[in-house]
């Protein structure tokens, strides 16, 4: 009796842990600026670019708001409870003829305040 009790517990805690979808666009937005800073900033730029912006990695980093946001529009939230799984699927626009955006596929377990990257898969983008 006292295991069904411990388990029924553990269950309420984790539906009441699991993470909102508010949670989610601050999580993935912190992830977006950290995934674009490493492949924009580190030579991902096209040579013109990199002349004009000098701070590529502040310039990502003031846009967390605003990439948190993206996320949660390009989400889907499977709410089963006990925990969540977020799929998200962005990029692959072309921003100048010679330069698309990588393209990102995330799926992502949210349980007990915590989120957990279950699988990811990007293109590399083009860059002429």
């Amino acid at each position: 009796m006292a295991a069904v009790l411990a388990l029924a517990a553990s269950g309420v805690a984790l539906a009441f842990t699991n993470p909102s979808p508010e949670d989610f666009k601050s999580y993935a937005g912190g992830q977006l600026v950290s995934v674009i800073s490493d492949e924009l900033c580190e030579g991902g730029l096209p040579m013109v670019l990199q002349l004009w912006v000098k701070d590529c990695p502040r310039l990502i980093h003031d846009q967390e708001p605003a990439l948190a946001e993206l996320a949660g529009q390009f989400s889907r939230r499977l709410n089963l409870g006990l925990f969540s799984i977020y799929t998200t699927e962005l990029g692959g626009q072309d921003l100048l003829p010679t330069l698309r955006l990588p393209e990102y596929s995330v799926m992502t377990l949210g349980i007990a305040g915590q989120f957990v990257i279950l699988q990811a898969k990007s293109d590399a983008g083009k860059i002429e």
